[in-house]
């Protein structure tokens, strides 16, 4: 699995969806002006996007362990304090921003644990830490019909439904586990527009992440199978994905 990728293919991929997790994101971690801020595993800036045009690029730090995500991060928010870093060690001080926020991003931490651990630890006393997952153990992702055609060509195919945070309630025990308190969790919802099947299909063979990792183990027949079992899973173009993902706060 790789999110080295052009930035351009991530959007294409993922960030139609997580543009609009973003808002809602921030709305959960209750983002207010005056507060300095972190996106951890920001990729080439989603959330960022939205925690700039709330408090400015001066307030808003980023990290990512993905070399090209940070080069698009950088050069999309000049002002925005940008890192390289993993979340399990973010290279700040004890209590240096008011939130501290990881968008789809939990269930590829080495250690969820210990990333929400570091991620409070940056974070102020009564600052809050706030995480999103996609809702994988539900089939009700981006990438959920993907999965599907997948398990129909192999039934013991490792799909992301068993991935930390992905099904409901899981972030908040992580959260927990983690010792933040007052703890809520929600769902939140976004959708893709797709103009024709190609459109939809065309990002998995680009390599990002799991499911474009599983695409490139395969061989071009296999492949070829797997686009035509999305392809009878779909309604015809144009069509509409919608998602959902848990959401959950927790106070440091």
């Amino acid at each position: 699995m790789t999110f080295e990728v052009a930035a351009e293919g991530y959007d294409r991929f993922m960030g139609r969806y997580s543009a609009q997790l973003g808002p809602q994101l921030a709305e959960l971690g209750r983002v207010r002006s005056g507060q300095r801020v972190l996106d951890v595993g920001c990729g080439p800036g989603a959330l960022t996007s939205e925690l700039v045009r709330r408090l400015g690029e001066g307030a808003v730090s980023a990290v990512d362990p993905s070399e090209a995500f940070l080069a698009a991060a950088r050069e999309r928010y000049p002002g925005v304090d940008v890192r390289s870093a993993a979340a399990e060690s973010l290279p700040f001080g004890d209590s240096s921003f008011d939130a501290t926020f990881a968008q789809l991003v939990v269930h590829f931490m080495t250690d969820p644990v210990v990333g929400l651990r570091e991620m409070k630890r940056v974070t102020t006393d009564g600052g809050t830490v706030a995480v999103s997952v996609w809702d994988h153990a539900g089939d009700r992702t981006p990438v959920a019909v993907f999965w599907q055609a997948a398990r129909e060509l192999d039934p013991d195919v490792h799909d992301e439904s068993a991935l930390a945070g992905a099904r409901e309630g899981h972030l908040a025990e992580l959260l927990s586990a983690a010792d933040l308190t007052s703890i809520e969790e929600q769902a939140m919802t976004a959708s893709g527009r797709f103009a024709s099947f190609e459109d939809w299909w065309q990002p998995f063979t680009l390599g990002i992440g799991p499911a474009g990792a599983y695409a490139r183990t395969l061989e071009a027949s296999g492949l070829e199978e797997l686009r035509a079992g999305c392809e009878r899973l779909l309604p015809p173009a144009p069509f509409t994905i919608e998602a959902v993902a848990w959401a959950a706060r927790g106070t440091a």
